[in-house]
C-alpha cells in the first residue's frame, strides 16, 4: 500500500495494477448486489444477445477504481469524493485488466487531486475511462 502525502503527489504521476475477472468474483458480486440479470449469469442468454459469454458486471470492473485510490494513488490517505466512468467495451470472465490512474490536477486549498483513469483488457483495448476526485487526508499530528 502506498502512503503518498499531498505534497508528494505531482501532476503527471501515474500508478497502475492488474486484476483478473474470475467467475468467483462474478459470483461474489452477484451475492453482494443481488443483481441476477441473465446477461451476467446465463451464458446461453448472453450468447443469444451477441456476446461470447456472460458479460462481467460493469460496476465490478469499476470497483477496481477503489483499489486504485485506496492502495495505489494516493493510497492509505485517500478519500474518494467522486467517480465518473464510461464503459467503453464489455469485460468477460477470464479477462485480465490493467487499472491505471494519472494525476491531472491538484487543488492545494482542499488537498484534492483529480485522476484520469483507464482500464484496459489483456488485448490493450480500453474498456473503461473516466475521472476520480480524491481527497488526500493529512497526517495525524
Amino acid at each position: 500500500m502506498n502512503h503518498y502525502s499531498f505534497a508528494e503527489i505531482e501532476i503527471g504521476m501515474e500508478e497502475s495494477f492488474r486484476a483478473e475477472i474470475t467467475q468467483e468474483k462474478m459470483d461474489a458480486f452477484r451475492l453482494i448486489t443481488q443483481d441476477s440479470n441473465p446477461l451476467h449469469t446465463n451464458e446461453a442468454f448472453a450468447r443469444e444477445k451477441g456476446y461470447s459469454s456472460c458479460v462481467a458486471y460493469g460496476m465490478l470492473t469499476a470497483s477496481f477504481l477503489s483499489t486504485l485510490a485506496g492502495v495505489y494513488l494516493p493510497g492509505e490517505k485517500s478519500l474518494i469524493h467522486s467517480v465518473e466512468t464510461k464503459f467503453v467495451k464489455p469485460v468477460f470472465p477470464g479477462d485480465t485488466l490493467l487499472v491505471s490512474g494519472k494525476v491531472k490536477e491538484k487543488n492545494e486549498l482542499f488537498s484534492v487531486i483529480l485522476l484520469q483513469v483507464t482500464i484496459t483488457n489483456q488485448k490493450g483495448e480500453k474498456v473503461l475511462r473516466g475521472s476520480m476526485q480524491i481527497g488526500v487526508l493529512e497526517d495525524e499530528k
